[in-house]
């Protein structure tokens, strides 16, 4: 609508050009600003106050109150009223903040301190002269909304028209002259983002959200590498492939409802660097070291997953060429030499790395198999002899080695076929371990145990004395390489008999004879799993 100007509203058929200018000068009350002419790319979202108000967009009360003058502007329908009202109730002055002429196309002007290119929430949306659609007069709108930096959402009153909320695009040719900055809303950032972690390919960065402001009701991140965006939008990003070489920043956006959207970057990372594989399980190798076979390695496990494992194999520490997969067959000439075998877990964007050497052995020719078996031979007894009878094997000419061993331990020096049982064997069990090698071959290893312990044969020694008709016994059992003798004797005395236990290899026993005379003493020993069972008989002459 276009404005109608001084003269119209107080109905004087002349004003002078020089009388208007004297009452904008002196602040008096004028009508300014004309709706803007439509446009394909803005909309309108809603017109009149209580319309508006039903449909979710708030007239902040100036409906209510529009019959009031705000910084001697024209009451009622008027960009400019509506403009101040929401100037002040944002926390603005209430009185005009500069003299002179109060038309909308003048705001912008005179107040260009405080104008520049950059909506926010709260800013006044100020149209020049014939600028973008407006009038001689101009026009002036309340900022509601920021949607990007090329959309914004207003509130408007016109002077001859109605209130809307309407929607305009920068490429719409309606886009304002420019915005001025009297009470705007916007989430100031205060630090920046703060990038954690290590810039390489498959670690994991995260950031914090930065201070701001106010506190915002939503945050979104975007990632970018190089300056490009990423498409991340997560609190966290793990480095690519494609990535390396190059920084990384990361750009958090606030949101807070009637607030323009605080943006904050972050300081750029170090150029990203190839990543380095952990290796979590080693790998292993399967199958027999012997020639005709195959041995086969696992790829163990890897953090991250490699996209690809290739072995090295070796032979006597010389890499064995032309082979870096899983599998190595074992041809005639690898027989004696040494097998070993790396992995190395390969990527792009990672660094090549190795697992520790595997050592599998020599390859060999086969086994040594048994023809006959082996034995030994020889009573178990202190002072016997035990020998040594090995079993024939194939292929014959194994090299055998012995050795002897008493409870398990090797004696020392006992390594032929013969082994004479001395009093240390006693109670002891005797085994006879066997080898038998061959080059190329793999080794036979043979145990044989001589069943039961080495026994010893046992003393007892007897001391016997009367006094009236009581009978004393006293008992020592002793036997070589045994001490002391356990277990339990059983003594006689004339027709008095007792079982006892030997207490460090002795006992003792009395016993009362009913009459004089030779009155016979028997001890038997009874026995232990190393010493077996002997008998002593004596006399005694009762008086």
């Amino acid at each position: 609508m276009r404005n109608r100007g001084l003269a119209a509203r107080w109905g004087t058929s002349v004003v002078t050009s020089a009388l208007i200018a004297t009452l904008l000068l002196v602040g008096s009350p004028v009508r300014v600003g004309a709706p803007i002419s439509p446009s394909a790319a803005t909309t309108y979202l809603c017109s009149g106050y209580s319309s508006c108000r039903s449909a979710g967009y708030s007239d902040a009360g100036y409906g209510a109150v529009s019959s009031t003058m705000y910084w001697r502007m024209y009451s009622g329908h008027n960009c400019t009223n509506y403009a101040a009202y929401r100037v002040i109730k944002s926390g603005g002055p209430a009185t005009r903040p500069w003299t002179g002429g109060g038309n909308a196309s003048e705001w912008g002007l005179r107040m260009a301190s405080i104008t520049d290119d950059v909506p926010n929430v709260g800013a006044i949306a100020w149209w020049g002269r014939y600028s973008n659609g407006s009038g001689s007069a101009g026009h002036v709108a309340y900022v509601e909304r920021v949607v990007s930096p090329t959309e914004i959402v207003i509130s408007e009153d016109s002077w001859g028209g109605t209130f809307h909320w309407r929607r305009i695009l920068k490429s719409s040719g309606r886009w304002p002259t420019g915005f001025i900055h009297f009470t705007d809303k916007r989430i100031v950032g205060k630090t920046p983002p703060v990038i954690s972690g290590t810039s390489a390919v498959g670690s994991t960065l995260s950031t914090t959200t930065g201070l701001w402001s106010v506190s915002p009701s939503s945050v979104t991140y975007n990632w970018l590498v190089g300056g490009v965006s990423t498409g991340v939008v997560t609190r966290t990003f793990t480095p690519r492939p494609a990535d390396v070489g190059k920084p990384i920043t990361v750009t958090v956006r606030t949101k807070r409802s009637g607030y323009t959207d605080g943006v904050q970057t972050s300081v750029a990372t170090p150029a990203v660097v190839p990543g380095k594989f952990v290796l979590d399980e080693q790998p292993v190798v399967q199958g027999s070291p012997y020639v005709d076979e195959v041995l086969t390695a696992t790829t163990g496990t890897w953090l991250p997953a490699p996209g690809r494992t290739w072995w090295r194999w070796y032979a006597d520490g010389v890499l064995l060429k032309g082979n870096d997969t899983a599998q190595l067959p074992l041809v005639p000439e690898l027989v004696g030499k040494v097998i070993s075998v790396r992995a190395v877990a390969r990527q792009d964007g990672y660094v090549d790395t190795a697992a520790p050497t595997i050592r599998v052995g020599a390859v060999l020719s086969g086994n040594i198999e048994v023809a006959s078996p082996s034995a030994i031979t020889g009573k178990a007894s202190l002072g016997n002899t035990l020998r040594a009878v090995t079993g024939a094997v194939t292929p014959a000419d194994a090299t055998v080695t012995l050795q002897w061993l008493r409870n398990g331990v090797p004696v020392p020096g006992a390594t032929t076929a013969s082994y004479r049982l001395t009093a240390p064997d006693a109670g002891k069990t005797i085994s006879l371990k066997i080898n038998r090698t061959r080059k190329n071959y793999a080794p036979l290893p043979e145990t044989l145990v001589r069943p039961g312990v080495v026994i010893s044969p046992g003393t007892v020694r007897l001391t016997t004395t009367t006094r009236g008709r009581t009978v004393t016994a006293a008992i020592q059992i002793t036997a070589p390489g045994v001490a002391p003798v356990t277990g339990s004797v059983r003594v006689r005395i004339g027709g008095s008999v007792k079982e006892l236990r030997l207490v460090d290899g002795r006992a003792r026993f009395s016993a009362k004879v009913a009459s004089a005379g030779r009155k016979d003493v028997i001890v038997t020993y009874l026995g232990s799993a190393a010493v077996p069972r002997v008998r002593r008989e004596s006399s005694v002459v009762v008086r």
